[in-house]
């Protein structure tokens, strides 16, 4: 009986075609944006978190300004000075302070020329805390040395930025020549791959800039809860910041790595809640679409319900054929906007993967989503078709046989 639902259904729409695709159309609008915005968003969520995953529990990110007002903090130049990251030393439990500095600068090779991000790290200390304890590895090459002028690349340099560019060269930087050592891998993020890494002395040098940086990573030393760590980061800089400014309050923020994860996973979890609302309106249009469309045939086909009735089919009967017919333009909706969601999720990530943005954007695929995407679309179909169909099982025979 099912395949017999299932021929009349498929006979109904292609006696109106037209009309079928049409609706069919609007389904597929709204599966082609849920898919291609839940692709991309879940793609970035995993970028994010693929690089704070590189923190390991041991280390706390300490910041000037407030983390919810991080843009207005950055926009000002907000540093931590040298009376900060003394403190910072004094808290219990901090085995060491990482300083980051970094700007721009002109960077020479051979006769190109180009605008780079350089940043500073104590090569003695920091190089070791990064490679240990947060992924840092040289793929090509070796680590540079400190008080030699050297200084490691990040991996996009060698392909974007100077593409003749291999261990040992040199570069030429605001006017002092520095042998790169090695190739840094991919740290999952554009920004810290198109970076020049030196030492923090050979930063200071040619910057001018003898203290602040915008970011200190800290190390905490074994055996001490983080949370108690942070707490005595936080007395010490408040402390510190009152006694020399006689001010109330520090404006800083201290985190661990796992106050960083959940902060990002919240924020993904809003972008894509809000993501899914946006596309779900191109659903419930397409919903509307397929219901306008069962309304319009139960009109036309009234005198063929009125047979089949005449003939012994019941109301169950004549539900399962709309909800057939609702269900396969639900479906084949799906399909097509399944299949044109993904293509332009592939699409955005081939052309934002080579554009300058600040994390690699890919498109998160899996068989879950495309899954999703069908039996959604399938059930928005027989959803929108059931109360036509309810009303065409309700008519009397010799009523329906009678319409004109």
């Amino acid at each position: 009986m099912t395949s017999e639902y299932f021929k009349i259904a498929l006979k109904n729409l292609r006696s109106r075609s037209l009309r079928s695709w049409l609706t069919i159309l609007g389904i597929v609008i709204g599966i082609f944006l849920v898919i291609t915005l839940l692709s991309l968003s879940e793609g970035l969520k995993q970028s994010v978190m693929n690089e704070l995953q590189m923190m390991g529990g041991d280390m706390i990110v300490v910041v000037p300004g407030d983390v919810s007002d991080m843009v207005t903090s950055m926009m000002g130049g907000a540093e931590l000075d040298n009376r900060d990251i003394e403190a910072i030393k004094r808290a219990e439990g901090v085995d060491m302070v990482i300083e980051m500095p970094f700007s721009v600068a002109i960077a020479r090779h051979f006769q190109q020329t180009e605008t780079v991000m350089i940043y500073g790290l104590d090569f003695n200390q920091g190089l070791n805390v990064l490679r240990y304890d947060m992924g840092w590895e040289v793929i090509d090459g070796d680590y540079p040395r400190s008080g030699r002028r050297e200084i490691m690349v990040g991996n996009l340099v060698p392909r974007n930025v100077f593409p003749e560019l291999f261990p040992g060269d040199s570069v030429t930087i605001k006017g002092k020549k520095f042998t790169v050592t090695g190739v840094l891998r991919s740290l999952g993020n554009r920004e810290d791959d198109l970076a020049f890494a030196m030492d923090l002395e050979d930063y200071r040098s040619i910057t001018g800039k003898r203290e602040g940086t915008p970011v200190a990573l800290v190390k905490i030393k074994d055996g001490y809860d983080p949370d108690s760590v942070v707490a005595n980061i936080e007395f010490e800089l408040e402390d510190s910041a009152i006694r020399r400014r006689d001010e109330e309050k520090a404006s800083f923020t201290v985190m661990t790595s796992e106050t960083v994860t959940d902060m990002v996973e919240s924020i993904m979890g809003v972008l894509q809640a809000a993501v899914i609302a946006f596309a779900s309106i191109a659903i419930i249009v397409g919903g509307i679409g397929i219901m306008n469309t069962m309304y319009t045939s139960v009109k036309e086909r009234t005198k063929e319900i009125g047979i089949l009735k005449a003939v012994g089919a019941k109301r169950k009967h004549i539900i399962s054929i709309f909800l057939f017919e609702a269900g396969i333009i639900g479906l084949i909706g799906g399909i097509g906007g399944v299949l044109s969601g993904i293509a332009l999720a592939l699409l955005a990530e081939a052309v934002l993967s080579g554009a300058d943005t600040m994390f690699y954007l890919e498109a998160y695929i899996s068989i879950w989503l495309v899954l999703f995407g069908l039996a959604f679309s399938f059930l928005v179909g027989c959803f929108s078709g059931f109360f036509p169909a309810k009303q065409a099982a309700k008519m009397e025979p010799v009523d329906a046989l009678r319409y004109e």
